[in-house]
């Protein structure tokens, strides 16, 4: 199962620090920020007491407040996260976005470049005591982690120990590091220490190299620190955790502040039981933030988890979670869960510091009340990270840090990996039936989606460069015109009628030949006429709403071929049965499992996901819809497909799935299209004819069509876009003045 929050691993290269000067830091002169220096000299903006987490204000008062954020990536389009890419122009507009969304901290994984923390000094030059804070993440040694199944092998501890230095020097504006691929390196001289709100320590624990771990280990003692230590109940991975908390707060010792401390935690090692998760490893294994505690550490500690409410599946298997209903009458489990965990940490801060659903086509896990993990529109999106963020702030919880400021394009998701190929091409095409592409309140639009308004309307079309625009040059009786065009996310299609277009008496069809290969359509679809010289490979239907889709080739169909009799057969026997010359196409949501790979039988689950939604992308209008394929006004008909629908494994390099059997891990191949030849024809439901290409005959050689084609690109065209989802997000953290009050 591939994780949410897999980063490449080249973000994290441990690389060698070299201190920079000791003044280094002084070069850029912050404000004077309100902080509590304690009799020993030592400073505090922030520290946490009992369950709360408390700011110091400039009338001298240490304050409760509710932490609330967003996470913050490193990267936008045509770069992977290791290119660190963002300027400082990128970063002071996006600050100022997410300040004016009523965030009080960003948090970031990793090191970023200088200029990051060069344009969070700027930012706050003039923001007085009210700036925008950030948490720093330190990354772990995720790889070497996962491979090695033990926290104690090799040198993982002083590669982390590396990357934890090289933080703190960072964030205080104290170091030069070398340039390393897949790293953050430069001249650090920002200090950005005074802006700190926490460090967060590690990524999402495999629960494997965790029991593994503290069964090769079972006789580590207690760690005993000067600042943290592990209790007698800390398990040998809980007491290497500790070792490392200690190790940051001794490095930030040296600057004069203390911040609190946390490492990160996810469901699947929480320290709850789940008897209704089918999966083992989701339940195997435990990290208990209780059993580190510091030991001499003024600036507090606090516990940190990642709660999505889609995953694991138990949100939605598990009836111990079935004990509150929203006020649809549906179980809550994210709220019981959340309840649940907080019971536990009582007498700690605890933080959800990555929540949040994606506005994507695509789906790759079901939640419970519709908390999809994709599957989306922007309003939806909005609507569910808002309630998300109400259910955390009412549990009682010290923040809420919401996943992800912006849509990362290079990102992976288990269900479309086989078929997103090749890899090191991600970044250069959106693909919006991957989810975890598509999280962010701020969207990253390709190329023409500000351009071409899917609305009906064919106008706009005319005011794309010259060069932009193919005029299809068959003739059709009845259509005038078709336009076709691309950008990075998919194709667009434009149909001129001589007559007004009725989905109740007429359905347009408009086949896709990408390789050798195809079906032929049904007589249904296309009565009394034959294809010659080609096949389309996926087919467009345009009809009534519900009507309206993408359907697939059956021997191309990429979910049989992936999880029928060649691939896992886990479909079950009537769907694999489907002799139609055309399948919906599916992803698939939930594998087959079974005892005893399993507590208990997993079925294997799908969603049709070739499903065109009619709407507008106008965002002045109260309809405007993110998720919109197609729209027809009058005589004009207009769409935008996918283009993973229509094959595609790498449009920018001109690749798509080809028909051989299954690649190693299961992947798909590829090869090299010449393009796209398009076959249109409208067909009329009273059985009165076909208007096609062929005219009056009943055959088409689907070779005379035109080649609609593109040159392969490497850089790409993208613009920003505040989601609507950002305005509801705006309007929540607005309400949230502070933590829940304590029931007396």
């Amino acid at each position: 199962m591939i994780r949410r929050k897999t980063l490449f691993i080249w973000i994290t290269a441990a690389a060698v620090l070299i201190a920079g000067g000791g003044a280094a830091g002084l070069m850029l002169k912050n404000p004077t920020a309100a902080a509590y220096k304690d009799p020993d000299g030592t400073r505090f903006t922030f520290k946490t007491q009992g369950d709360r987490f408390l700011k110091y204000e400039k009338d001298g008062t240490w304050k409760e407040i509710f932490v609330k954020g967003v996470n913050l990536g490193a990267t936008v389009p045509g770069h992977f996260p290791g290119e660190l890419p963002a300027t400082e122009e990128d970063y002071l507009r996006w600050f100022k976005e997410i300040d004016d969304m009523g965030a009080n901290v960003i948090r970031v994984y990793t090191i970023h470049q200088p200029v990051f923390y060069q344009a969070l000094v700027k930012y706050n030059k003039d923001k007085g005591d009210d700036p925008l804070y950030f948490m720093q993440g330190i990354w772990s040694p995720e790889e070497q982690l996962i491979e090695q199944q033990d926290a104690y092998s090799g040198d993982i501890t002083k590669q982390f120990k590396e990357e934890i230095k090289k933080a703190v020097a960072a964030v205080y504006g104290d170091v030069t590091i070398p340039q390393k691929q897949g790293a953050a390196s430069g001249e650090y001289k920002a200090n950005a220490g005074k802006y700190l709100m926490a460090w967060h320590l590690g990524t999402e624990w495999d629960p494997g190299m965790v029991k593994n771990t503290n069964k090769v280990h079972s006789d580590v003692k207690a760690y005993q620190g000067k600042y943290f230590s592990g209790t007698k109940d800390a398990a040998p991975f809980e007491n290497w955790l500790a070792s490392l908390l200690d190790y940051t707060a001794e490095q930030e010792e040296h600057y004069g502040w203390e911040h609190p401390v946390t490492f990160t935690n996810w469901v699947t090692t929480d320290v709850l039981s789940h008897p209704g998760e089918p999966l083992f490893e989701e339940d195997m294994a435990s990290v208990d933030a209780r059993h580190v505690q510091p030991t001499g550490w003024k600036g507090g500690y606090f516990a940190a988890y990642h709660v999505y409410p889609y995953y694991p599946d138990f949100f939605r298997t598990d009836s111990t979670l079935q004990t509150i209903k929203d006020d649809q009458g549906n179980y809550n489990t994210y709220k019981a869960y959340l309840r649940q965990l907080k019971a536990k940490y009582k007498d700690m801060p605890l933080m959800v510091t990555e929540y949040g659903v994606p506005s994507s086509v695509g789906v790759s896990h079901f939640g419970a009340g519709g908390r999809d993990q994709g599957g989306h529109n922007e309003q939806e999106q909005g609507v569910i990270d808002a309630s998300l963020t109400k259910d955390i702030h009412d549990e009682g919880y010290a923040g809420a840090i919401l996943f992800m400021w912006q849509d990362e394009w290079f990102k992976k998701t288990w269900n479309t990996m086989p078929m997103e190929l090749p890899e090191d091409r991600r970044s250069y095409w959106i693909n919006v039936l991957t989810n975890e592409k598509m999280f962010g309140l701020l969207g990253m639009l390709p190329g023409k989606e500000k351009l071409i308004t899917i609305d009906g309307n064919l106008t706009d079309w005319d005011r794309l460069p010259e060069g932009e625009v193919q005029h299809w040059q068959g003739k059709i009786p009845g259509v005038q015109d078709m336009k076709i065009t691309h950008d990075e996310g998919y194709l667009y299609i434009g149909m001129k009628l001589d007559h007004p277009f009725d989905p109740a008496k007429s359905k347009l069809y408009i086949g896709a030949d990408t390789i050798t290969g195809g079906n032929q359509p049904s007589a249904k679809q296309l009565p009394g006429r034959k294809l010659e010289g080609g096949a389309p490979e996926t087919l467009i239907e345009i009809g009534k709403d519900e009507e309206s889709q993408v359907e697939i080739a059956a021997d191309y169909d990429f979910h049989q071929r992936l999880y029928g009799k060649d691939g896992y057969w886990m479909l079950p026997e009537a769907e694999a049965g489907n002799t139609a010359p055309f399948h919906p196409w599916k992803l698939a949501i939930s594998l087959l499992m079974n005892p005893p790979d399993t507590r208990f039988s997993h079925p294997f689950i799908d969603k049709t996901i070739g499903t065109l939604k009619r709407g507008t992308t106008d965002r002045s209008k109260e309809t405007f819809d993110s998720l919109t394929s197609w729209q027809y006004s009058g005589d004009s008909i207009e769409m935008r497909i996918p283009w993973m629908l229509l094959g595609f494994s790498d449009p920018s390099s001109l690749q798509v799935i080809d028909y051989g059997p299954l690649k190693e891990r299961s992947y798909f191949g590829t090869t090299t299209t010449d393009g796209i030849r398009l076959i249109p024809w409208i067909v009329q439901r009273d059985g009165s004819g076909v208007s096609w290409p062929g005219g009056d005959q009943k055959t088409l050689n689907v070779q005379s069509l035109p080649l609609y084609t593109w040159k392969q690109w490497d850089t790409v065209q993208y613009s920003e876009q505040l989601k609507q989802s950002y305005y509801i997000m705006k309007d929540a953290f607005t309400k949230i003045s502070g933590p829940k009050e304590k029931k007396e």
